[in-house]
């Protein structure tokens, strides 16, 4: 099977990369295992969020050129920040246009309130999602309602509450948190596996009175203007939680509760879709077992489902993740790339691969693929022409830490699918 583009991996920098190229009108595929990093997140997307000297970061201009002093090696730095800020501004386009339903975004960080009840930088959050700006030390008098589920214990508003009430944004906030109680849920609490925030939001979409939900709503929020909730109303998108805040008059906020996340499957499943409505192929729950080489280039990679037909492309895309989805493996005494066998940023000494402290930043967060200011892989110290790497595979920057994994993700993403039409009208 011949296509333009072959690209591994179907998490957010493999789709965004996908869909650019699709809608440009190259013949895409995906390979994806079906497991993806975007199901587990909080449905935010950072840009940078901290330099490597552990300095916050409020405007991203400025940032980007600390970052090229501190830390030469981050994918930031070799694709420059007027790159960055460009493909940020085009990522930002293409959620409006396929209707993400992000919010904030430009060059300046913002605030989102965490399910702990805690205040972290970002760069774009689901319009649905409590956000203030960075400059607002004190928030006006507001009656707001923390609810929880009843029995549901992945999200914690006594914990919400209590946390926000240490911090002075919210000194002047009067809060309460309560459960909802609902019935249609009954038959979810017998199993704690089922009772889920996917599970949850299928029951309530599919055989809840409508009715009965918005009384409990008015009469959990005890008069409150505000509410905060659980991510658990709404599958596909925040539709639902919208009717139920224009029935019961009170302004409903979300939080992402533990894992899987319903606002990162949200998005998971909006940029697979555009991607397979522009006409790329998404080969799902399948995954490359090897590549074939001639030279500096890729010429075919078998897959497990297609273990004895060749799947070629003129280019190779790789957006395989880092450990999460065995983009990079671990063995006893070294981490390696497993399809292409590429030069990774790494540690030889097992013992330098984690600090002894567990909230510090972790050495193996920086490891990951070696590429040039195109994004080209590299082999033992060789450039491979037509293979790309994007995404959190790519080594040399602290994902967490820095509060840049999206942001590197769409924008990698982005640089490489413009360099690969480029290369093509040439």
């Amino acid at each position: 099977m011949k296509f333009d583009s072959l690209i591994i991996g179907g998490g957010l920098a493999g789709l965004t990369c996908g869909i650019r190229l699709q809608q440009s009108g190259q013949r895409c595929a995906i390979v994806s295992n079906g497991q993806s990093a975007l199901d587990f997140s909080s449905g935010s997307l950072d840009l940078l969020n901290r330099l490597p000297n552990g300095e916050n970061v409020q405007h991203a201009a400025q940032g980007l050129v600390q970052l090229a002093q501190q830390q030469p090696q981050h994918p930031y730095s070799l694709l420059g920040a007027e790159t960055v800020l460009a493909k940020a501004a085009q990522f930002e386009q293409l959620a409006a246009a396929l209707n993400l339903n992000l919010i904030r975004g430009g060059q300046h960080n913002h605030l989102r309130l965490t399910p702990l009840g805690a205040l972290r930088p970002t760069w774009l959050s689901p319009a649905s999602v409590p956000t203030f700006d960075w400059a607002d030390k004190i928030l006006s008098p507001q009656k707001v309602a923390v609810l929880g589920i009843e029995g549901f214990n992945d999200f914690q508003p006594q914990l919400l509450c209590e946390n926000m009430q240490q911090l002075p944004h919210f000194e002047l906030w009067r809060m309460h948190f309560d459960y909802l109680h609902i019935p249609e849920l009954d038959h979810l609490r017998s199993d704690a596996r089922e009772f889920r925030s996917i599970n949850i939001s299928q029951a309530l979409e599919h055989k809840l009175n409508f009715q009965q939900l918005v009384s409990e709503l008015k009469k959990a929020a005890k008069g409150a203007t505000m509410a905060f909730l659980p991510a658990c109303f709404g599958l596909d998108n925040d539709n639902f939680l919208q009717q139920l805040q224009q029935a019961c008059g009170i302004k409903l906020f979300e939080l992402p509760t533990l894992p899987p996340s319903l606002l990162g499957i949200r998005q998971h499943r909006l940029l697979q879709k555009a991607f397979e409505h522009a006409g790329g192929i998404m080969m799902k729950g399948d995954s490359v077992l090897r590549a074939e080489m001639h030279e500096n280039r890729v010429t075919a990679l078998y897959t497990r489902l297609n273990e004895e037909v060749a799947l070629s492309a003129d280019h190779y895309v790789l957006a395989s993740g880092s450990f999460f989805s065995n983009g990079l493996v671990a063995e006893f005494d070294q981490i390696v790339e497993p399809i292409f066998g590429l030069d990774l940023f790494s540690q030889q000494q097992r013992s330098q691969w984690t600090h002894r402290r567990f909230a510090s930043a972790q050495p193996y967060q920086q490891f990951g693929a070696k590429i040039n200011v195109h994004c080209q892989a590299m082999k033992q110290q060789t450039v491979i022409d037509n293979l790309y790497a994007i995404g959190a595979v790519v080594g040399g920057y602290d994902a967490i830490h820095q509060g840049c994994g999206s942001g590197v993700a769409v924008v990698t993403a982005l640089a490489v699918a413009d360099r690969i039409l480029q290369e093509k009208s040439v």
